[in-house]
């Protein structure tokens, strides 16, 4: 039997005397799209910072394709190649257009020729609905135009998995909208995506298995139908009902 794509194993991370993840444990094959929802200030963002090694560990062990990503000899680089990551500040560089956001790291991590950076690099662009922007800076684009950059900039490195860390959290509901676009065409394609949302309709929809993260462990892993309409755990029902209210207070 392969390897899952993606296996946490008691993963841990505190700062100070903050125990922010204790215990995590999950594996991910191949095309899963999981979805990780769960309070503010649960974890949620280090966790991803953690696969991606943006922010080191405490304890416990990540494998990517079978192999432990967090030791010591581990090569960044490659890791860097293999997981992309979309932030929700969209950092991207203001001084380059469009284009040369996304080619910016085919030309420096991959060292692909300038013609054939430029070529994929417009192959994303076009992926994500902004061919027509190539030449753009990110001053003249929409927030949800710069985030659909930011996401063909990652896609761009041929990644084995894409991680989002609420990309349309600062974005108001229509541009909201074109970013979840992008990743629900990005789910029916087969893309492992793990993506931290508030984004209820796209967990419903695209997700593979949610995963409720409260009190630095996974409170409940399922497919959205069990999460959604009968969940295991009280807790998680009253987490979702209470999401549910709020956001149907904030749209009176």
């Amino acid at each position: 039997m392969s390897d899952p794509l993606l296996r946490v194993d008691h993963l841990k991370k505190s700062y100070g005397d903050e125990h922010v993840l204790t215990d995590i444990n999950f594996t991910m094959e191949e095309g899963d799209a999981n979805v990780i929802i769960g309070p503010s200030g649960c974890g949620k963002s280090t966790l991803l910072r953690c696969i991606n090694r943006l922010t080191s560990i405490d304890g416990g062990d990540i494998y990517l394709d079978g192999e432990l990503t967090t030791g010591v000899d581990y090569d960044l680089n490659k890791l860097r190649r293999n997981v992309g990551m979309v932030f929700q500040d969209i950092n991207l560089f203001a001084h380059l257009t469009a284009l040369e956001n996304v080619t910016m790291g085919l030309k420096r991590v991959l060292e692909m020729e300038e013609d054939a950076a430029r070529e994929k690099s417009m192959r994303q662009l076009e992926q994500v609905v902004l061919g027509n922007k190539a030449d753009s800076y990110p001053a003249e684009l929409s927030g949800g135009q710069q985030q659909r950059v930011g996401i063909a900039r990652a896609l761009a490195m041929d990644p084995k998995l894409m991680l989002f860390d609420e990309p349309t959290s600062s974005l108001d509901p229509e541009l909201t909208g074109e970013v979840v676009e992008v990743k629900r065409d990005l789910a029916a394609e087969g893309m492992t995506m793990l993506v931290v949302t508030h984004e209820m309709g796209f967990a419903r929809s695209a997700a593979t298995n949610m995963m409720f993260l409260e009190g630095g462990v996974f409170v409940e892993i399922g497919p959205p139908a069990q999460i959604f309409d009968d969940p295991e755990k009280e807790r998680t029902r009253e987490f979702l009902q209470r999401i549910t209210e709020t956001r149907r207070e904030g749209s009176l």
